[in-house]
């Protein structure tokens, strides 16, 4: 097909491809779509095959000369990107399709000119990432840090067992309440009602945060109670407002905590043989953790200061993929599918639907991609590869670390996917060792390991 292109550079990595067919081969394209009809194509009054080409024009002439332009637009667009003269930064990207604009009209004595718009990968430059000072938090592990794993250790050791019928309940028992909320007639609200809920009490890990309404409730009572929330509490839904609510007590029970002493420490794990060795093996797992976090830290600080003088402007495709990505980790962390979480943040009627959340997300994915973007060039610049050997020894360090035979590690990689998956991490690695050598860090504000790590050290 004899055709002539044309791009234009649109902003926000979009470009304009603007196409034109000769006319001659419109016609060849329209007669050819004509034959296929004639062919195959049943009329009352004519046979198979048989229906004259001048009674199908004048019959669905507008409806085929629409079909015939779909087919040409599409094999152009088609035959252009299968070229290897169309170069990779001018290709769309997999999950942009081409947008045809101003709906073209077909004129069979005309050549046919279309245009299409669609979303291409950013150009990055990266010029300045090298010799660049930043600044990341500064932390240790401390006693506290240490002491804080070993109570949730005796925590997670600790023997529960029934208290009697009638005593009272305390904060660090473990309650089983049923629980409801009431409308101003007393009546239950319908969806409000849990049974069988289990918490600490004094732990808070209650929707509705009434531990304090229920110490000293023995088993087999119910509370009735109105329970006031502040304007700033962390449940909107809850905040400023007064919830009527009942809770009866079904099963009361004390923890009883551990010594902490050798005996905890074999309980554990029988590699350990006193407590001293426990608290080695936890100090030092933190230390990992915390190294860790602090190499994110500062890879993040470094991140940052090249973005500020790298633009990139990223395609809305990019953006709009990156949300459903979200939204998609979102579901599963709900354990429900896509449809189902956005039908149920439609129906909460708090304006947190799925649009709401999905542009609260906007600005921090378009900050991620921008960083990926970063990352990708440097990687491609710098020439970075992951060889077989490099392979094989990640394997071993998996293995090590996890615990596991490393022909375990190397099924769960086997496919072609998912080692390529590992080769670019171990090449983000390489290029991440390069960003911590070639440039400075200072130490900032000092944090304590529980502030820096958040809740999962």
């Amino acid at each position: 097909m004899a055709l002539s292109k044309e791009l234009e550079r649109l902003e926000k990595s979009s470009v304009k491809l603007t196409v034109t067919v000769e006319k001659d081969d419109v016609r060849s394209q329209y007669d050819d779509l004509l034959k296929d009809y004639t062919k195959n194509v049943q009329m009352p009054g004519f046979r198979r095959g048989k229906v004259p080409r001048e009674v199908l024009i004048r019959k669905f002439g507008e409806a085929l000369k629409g079909e015939a332009l779909g087919r040409i637009i599409e094999k152009s667009i088609t035959d252009i990107f299968k070229d290897e003269t169309f170069t990779r930064e001018d290709r769309p990207l997999p999950y942009s399709t081409p947008r045809v604009q101003d709906e073209p009209k077909l004129d069979l004595d005309q050549d046919l000119k279309f245009s299409v718009v669609y979303d291409v990968l950013p150009k990055v430059t990266v010029n300045a990432w090298k010799g660049i000072e930043a600044e990341a938090p500064d932390a240790s592990i401390s006693d506290e840090d240490l002491n804080r794993e070993l109570e949730a250790l005796r925590e997670r050791n600790a023997i529960v067992l029934d208290r009697d019928d009638g005593d009272a309940a305390e904060k660090g028992n473990v309650v089983t309440v049923n629980y409801c909320e009431r409308d101003d007639e007393g009546n239950v609200i319908p969806g409000s009602e849990r049974q069988d809920f289990a918490f600490t009490l004094g732990s808070g890990y209650n929707l509705y945060h009434f531990d304090d309404e229920i110490v000293g409730i023995k088993k087999g009572e119910t509370r009735d109670f109105d329970k006031t929330y502040p304007e700033d509490f962390s449940d909107k839904d809850l905040a400023g407002k007064t919830r009527k609510l009942r809770v009866t007590l079904t099963a009361l029970k004390e923890k009883k905590l551990p010594e902490l002493d050798d005996d905890l420490a074999q309980d554990v794990d029988e590699k350990y043989k006193t407590l001293d060795d426990l608290k080695n093996s936890i100090r030092e797992r933190l230390n990992r953790n915390l190294e860790q976090q602090l190499r994110n830290l500062k890879i993040n600080a470094l991140l940052e200061k090249i973005m500020e003088n790298t633009p990139v402007d990223v395609p809305e495709s990019m953006i709009q993929i990156e949300l459903e990505g979200r939204w998609r980790n979102l579901a599963r962390q709900f354990g429900v599918d896509e449809e189902a979480l956005t039908a149920n943040m439609a129906k909460s009627g708090n304006g947190n639907g799925k649009e709401t959340i999905q542009e609260g997300w906007r600005s921090d994915a378009v900050r991620a991609l921008h960083s990926r973007l970063i990352v990708e060039t440097l990687i491609e610049q710098e020439k970075l590869e992951a060889s077989d050997d490099e392979v094989e020894k990640e394997f071993e360090r998996m293995a090590e670390e996890m615990g596991s035979p490393i022909e375990e590690i190397k099924k769960y990689y086997q496919g072609d996917t998912m080692k390529e998956y590992l080769k670019e991490d171990i090449k983000e690695r390489k290029l991440f060792d390069v960003l911590l050598a070639e440039n400075t860090l200072k130490p900032g504000k000092k944090m304590n390991y529980l502030d820096l790590v958040g809740n999962n050290g």
